[in-house]
């Protein structure tokens, strides 16, 4: 049974307002079907609910909105639907732009902040370790869990919404400390034993865990290094195979040390390098030679140091893109890219920088024939049926080249 606080019995009679008054209802309802016994505060909260699925989306926070509804909480907003700064890359149903517009304005009218991202967290202001955030969207999700050791449940719509409202959520899932320890031990290969390079690793080891670990926490052993890029992409490809919200990496994630209260009581499976290779098999089925119609990166979206790291690998190629080449990331980080010298190469090459939404789900791509390649585990994932293309997994490197030939490039590396 659910204790409600002074705090909780305020928002219910209305002490902040109707809008709040809705919302706390509303989770309420919630706590009590996921078993909470109380409300915990929150210190942020970032919204999926913004990205435009149908005249529920609007209708939704209009609701708020027309109460006089403001968040009580810093809250920001996952991607769009479309991609408003450049309408006319938008190749779907032409009403959907303005419909996203209304969606955006609304959350912006309750106090939300318009960043538009998928990846919250490479933001200046992150969540600390051990902080209740209410956070949607999955690769943020698993990031902020695992990465920062902040913790949050897996919100969604509209339950995110609420929580901003009211700043409180039911104490249950992963804000609770024993339901973070790691209920699995996953041994994997060093990427040495992979034979690839380490993006494509990280990709396929996401993909692999993701599956191969629903309903635990994994603790990851075997893992020497990995940088914050890299666990991204990793959380991000098994949020999408297997919808993982946390895992920890022994040696290197926050709580790691504290997650193993006993190995040798913990359940152990062993991921291997065949099974990454048969994963790269899946995620990549176009041959060399085949037809490209674009490359697409930034699934999540790109951080300042993965495109330092794409300008360097563009400056060193000979020819520029014959394909378009499409990088997804949020709005603050295109004007740090486009106000520093140092990434002209980036254009020269003749990148297009894609905000506010990603690829995946925004169609974008001009070319209706031939295949789309990808850096990314959750690109390669999600493409093929949000999108009815051809996509293929490879390295950075491999998708340059490709784009430069206009069609898949030789795999070099097999």
């Amino acid at each position: 049974m659910l204790t409600l606080e002074p705090i909780d019995r305020d928002l219910l009679a209305g002490g902040f307002g109707p809008a709040a008054a809705n919302a706390m209802r509303l989770l309420q309802r919630y706590g009590e079907v996921v078993g909470a016994d109380r409300f915990i505060s929150i210190r942020s909260a970032h919204i999926d609910g913004c990205l435009y699925h149908g005249p529920s989306s609007i209708d939704f926070v209009k609701r708020f909105a027309d109460l006089g509804g403001q968040v009580r909480v810093p809250t920001t907003l996952n991607v769009a639907a479309v991609d408003v700064v450049h309408p006319g890359w938008h190749q779907g149903p032409p009403e959907i732009i303005d419909a996203q517009r209304e969606l955006t304005a609304l959350h912006e009218q309750v106090g939300c902040l318009a960043t538009l991202t998928c990846a919250p967290y490479q933001r200046m202001n992150q969540p600390m370790l051990g902080e209740h955030i209410a956070w949607a969207e999955s690769n943020a999700i698993v990031f902020a869990n695992s990465v920062l050791g902040a913790r949050t449940d897996r919100y969604g719509d509209f339950t995110d919404l609420c929580a901003a409202f009211t700043g409180r959520v039911p104490y249950a899932g992963l804000h609770r400390p024993e339901n973070r320890l790691a209920t699995l031990l996953v041994e994997v290969p060093a990427p040495s034993e992979f034979g690839l390079p380490r993006d494509l690793y990280f990709a396929c080891l996401g993909y692999v865990l993701g599956r191969q670990s629903i309903g635990h926490v994994p603790a990851i052993t075997n893992l020497a290094v990995a940088n914050r890029d890299e666990l991204k992409a990793l959380g991000a490809a098994a949020a999408s195979s297997g919808a993982l919200a946390l895992f920890h990496v022994v040696g290197i994630t926050p709580e790691a040390d504290t997650a193993i209260a006993d190995p040798e009581a913990l359940p152990c499976i062993k991921i291997t390098a065949e099974d990454l290779r048969k994963a790269l098999a899946t995620l990549c089925p176009v041959q060399p030679g085949e037809p490209l119609a674009a490359v697409c990166l930034g699934t999540p979206h790109f951080s300042l140091s993965e495109f330092e790291h794409l300008s360097d690998m563009v400056r060193r190629q000979s020819e520029i893109a014959k394909i378009e080449v499409y990088v997804s990331t949020s709005r603050e980080i295109e004007a740090m890219i486009r106000s520093d010298g140092r990434f002209a190469p980036l254009f020269d090459f003749g990148i297009e920088i894609v905000v506010d939404t990603c690829t995946y789900l925004a169609p974008v791509v001009r070319e209706r024939q031939g295949a789309i390649a990808t850096n990314s585990g959750k690109w390669a994932h999600y493409g093929p049926g949000n999108l009815r293309r051809r996509v293929g997994l490879m390295t950075l490197e491999r998708c340059l080249r490709s784009a430069t030939l206009g069609h898949v490039a030789p795999d070099d590396q097999r």
